[in-house]
This record gives C-alpha cells, structure tokens and sequence, in this order.
C-alpha cells in the first residue's frame, strides 16, 4: 500500500482553520443579540466570575472578517452606550465572549466617539501615575482608587484590515486602555484598587 503525504504547509493550513473561528457557543451568544444589548458578566454571579478571571483569545484575520465580528463589536457598542448602565468602555468578556476586542471612548477626541481595539496590548507605560476613581460595569455598586500610569503606548489591529497600529495615548482615555485591557488578563480593577466604597 501506498502511503500518501500532505506537505507540512497544507498540514498547518488545515489544522488553523479546524483551531480558528469563532466556536459554536460564541456565535449563539453573538447571533442571540446580534445589533442589540448584550447582558453584562457579573463579578456576584459565580459562573460570570469564573469567566471574568480567564485570559482572552487574540482574534485572527479570519476571525475579524466573520459576520460575528462585526455583530459582536455592533453589540458591545449598544451594552456599553446602554442609559441604563452607560460606561466609557467595555471588554469582550464582560458579554461573556473571552476574544481580545475591546470598545473605548475616546475622551481625548472630538467627539468622544467610541472605537475598536483588536488584540491591543500596552507596550510601555510612562513615568508618572496618579491615582483616580474607577468603577466598572462588572462590578456594580462598587468604585476603587487605583494608582494607573498616565501615559502608554498602545498597540492594537486595525479591525477593518487587521493592520498594525500604534499610538501614543495620555490622560483618563489611558485610562480607560489600562482597565479594559486589565478585563482581557482575566484582571478586575479591584484587584489593583487601594481602597474600595460603596456607590
């Protein structure tokens, strides 16, 4: 019998697309609230907790240019810009999705508009910190001071063409990027906040 060889580059194009893509459980999830307000993962709820604390997965090319993308950023968009439960930014799993996408508002643009950010990561933080109140739509009734740099250098995909980025971010907007991306570490601002108040 003849043996027959798949060549190791056809190999490892197959085995990423069976490991890439969003899961099932992902895109019932997604599609479920696909344009709309998703629920917020709750640090007082147990299953909710567990997932606060997971590390995300980064996203892929392939990933960003699937439907569910699109209608997962739409969603957090609608969560985060929510009258009843507004905030200035929120992170895949606070929907419950464990992907490394998050939403901010740019407080230091015209028009503070909100944007995303695909697999960011903080490259280098500056010098100075300062302290500053936070508070967190997976914590609710809570608000910390934490100690953040006031400076970073952000890098990030584009989530249109996956391009890289980098940007030099200041004041309450590197902020906001040290708190969401703490979310994608499985880090709750409470574990860095040095005291704690009821709101």
């Amino acid at each position: 019998m003849k043996r027959t060889y798949i060549p190791l580059a056809l190999l490892l194009t197959l085995l990423t697309a069976c490991t890439n893509g969003w899961t099932r459980s992902e895109k019932e999830l997604i599609n479920s609230a696909a344009y709309s307000r998703m629920r917020v993962t709750k640090v007082d709820n147990t299953a909710d907790s567990l997932l606060l604390r997971t590390s995300s997965t980064p996203l892929t090319h392939r990933d960003i240019h699937a439907p569910e993308f699109g209608r997962l950023v739409a969603s957090m968009i609608e969560t985060v810009c929510d009258p009843e439960n507004s905030g200035v930014g929120i992170a895949a799993p606070q929907v419950g999705i464990l992907r490394r996408v998050v939403v901010v508002q740019r407080m230091d643009k015209e028009g503070t508009p909100f944007e995303i950010y695909v697999n960011p990561e903080i490259i280098s933080y500056g010098a100075d910190v300062a302290m500053g109140s936070e508070g967190c739509l997976s914590v609710p009734n809570l608000r910390g001071e934490v100690r953040r740099a006031t400076s970073i250098v952000l890098r990030w995909r584009d989530p249109v063409d996956f391009s890289a980025r980098e940007e030099h971010i200041e004041g309450f907007t590197a902020v906001i990027f040290q708190h969401e991306i703490d979310h994608l570490d499985g880090i709750i601002y409470t574990d860095r906040a040095t005291t704690l108040s009821q709101e």
